[in-house]
Formats: C-alpha cells, structure tokens, sequence
C-alpha cells in the first residue's frame, strides 16, 4: 500500500551547498518529542503497517519539515531515523526518503497552511470508522467529543492515493480553518501549533471516536448534548488546553525513558 517517492531532487545532504544548520538544541527536542509519539502511537494501535506519517516544521526553517522515512513501522523509529525535507522533495539530512503520499500530503499542508506547524495523520481504527458512516463522523455525544466542538472538517472527496501535489493541495484546501479532517473512506489528519498539542489531539480523538462507536454497537440512539452545552463545555476544556497537552507528551515521554529510551537515540 505504501509508495517509495522517487525524486530527481532527493540528493543526499552530505553532497548541498550552503546546507542550513540543522543540529541546534531546539531541533533535537523536536526529533525526541516526535519520536515519541510515533512510539506511543504504535503502543496504542494508530498506526497501520508502514503508511501513516507524522510531520513538523523544524525549528528556525518554516520551509522545511520533519517527517518518518518510508519502510518503518512506528514502533521502530528514533529522533535520529527521521529525515528533513524541503517542499520540494529533497532529503537535506537523514537517510532515505518519505513515503510518496507522506510527502505530497504533508509538504502541501504546512506550506498551505503556514498555522499548521505539525500534521498528524492516521488510519486509527475508530475515527477511521467513522470516517466511512454517512452524515458528520462525530455526533457531539460524549464528554471527550466536546473538545474537537465546531474544530472539525470532514473532506468528501475521496480520490484515491495521494501520489501528487495537486491531491496535497486539495486536502489542504478542505482544511479550511479546522484543526483536525475527517478524510472520507481514508483517515484522520490532526492539524496543530506544536507536537504536544498534536498528540494530545490525536489522543483524545481516538478515545472519543471509540466511545462514539462502543455507543453506537448498542443500537439505541446516541443523544447529543445540547448545542449551548457543548459549546461552554469546548470553552472550559480549550482553556488551559496548551499546557494541558505539554504535560501529556511529557507524561508518555517519561514512560517512554523507562521502558523504551532507544526512541531518543
């Protein structure tokens, strides 16, 4: 299912001129904090083989992107396997190449959408799910739901893989202002200002839609919460949201040290 990308333009770094600086302090935690959560998204079941990526904008180079390289399940990358990419394909430092749609997805999405400084996407079972039901996918019925209240966008179009920038730019149209996109008979994308606040996301999205589905299993209808509700409730949630979620990646990152520290090499 996944696809190599080939590109002209993938020289290895060790062969540029004027290559930027790219081992400061800021980018190392940023290839520790992505690391993570590609190890704790494998420990709760959101990858799918090898085809889903994470991005994120490397620190100090709004033109350039961290992103997972192609044929590794999550499970096995560390900060040090992730490649940086430009938007136009190259490889400026690691070894490899994204995986096609990775790359014509992501490059497209954090040059589109300059608030989009990590992009998550995934094929997680439960969103997935409810990404292939007829009407909105989150029905606004559970407690964890309310915090994605009036954040979503759901992508109809449905046009197969994404093998070119003309697709990328088509999904990152449908974004619009929302935070995260439900992409019809495909998967999820979680769109955010930092990784913390992007796996704090695609955490809790994961747990609503599953709840949603558990609900659903049972036959009887699902009742929303009243509209005004749920909006005062996406109020008190989102304050605090920010720190909330740096304290999440940092919960799993100090599982991660005690169970798992190759992540950080």
């Amino acid at each position: 299912m996944a696809h190599s990308l080939h590109s002209s333009s993938s020289t290895p770094a060790t062969f540029r001129s004027n290559r930027p600086d790219l081992v400061t302090d800021a980018i190392r935690s940023a290839r520790e904090d992505l690391a993570a959560c590609f190890r704790m998204a494998a420990r709760n079941g959101f990858e799918e083989g090898i085809c889903n990526h994470f991005s994120a904008v490397v620190p100090g180079h709004d033109d350039l992107f961290l992103v997972n390289p192609y044929g590794y399940a999550f499970r096995e990358l560390t900060a040090s396997k992730l490649l940086i990419c430009d938007f136009h394909g190259s490889v400026l430092d690691g070894e490899g190449v994204p995986e096609a749609t990775a790359f014509y997805i992501h490059a497209e999405m954090h040059k589109r959408l300059p608030r989009a400084k990590v992009a998550f996407h995934t094929h997680m079972p439960y969103a997935t799910a409810l990404s292939m039901t007829e009407g909105d996918p989150l029905i606004w019925a559970g407690q964890t739901a309310l915090k994605f209240y009036g954040r979503t966008a759901v992508d109809r179009d449905y046009n197969g893989l994404a093998l070119d920038n003309r697709e990328g730019a088509r999904i990152a149209s449908a974004v619009g202002d929302a935070d995260i996109i439900f992409m019809k008979h495909h998967g999820v994308m979680v769109l955010a200002p930092t990784i913390a606040e992007a796996w704090d996301d695609l955490y809790y999205l994961e747990r609503a839609a599953e709840v949603q589905v558990l609900a659903m299993s049972t036959g009887r209808q699902v009742l929303p919460v009243d509209p005004a509700i749920a909006a005062e409730t996406y109020r008190q949630m989102r304050e605090g949201d920010s720190e909330s979620a740096r304290l999440h990646l940092a919960a799993i990152r100090r599982q991660l040290d005690a169970e798992e520290p190759q992540y950080r090499h």
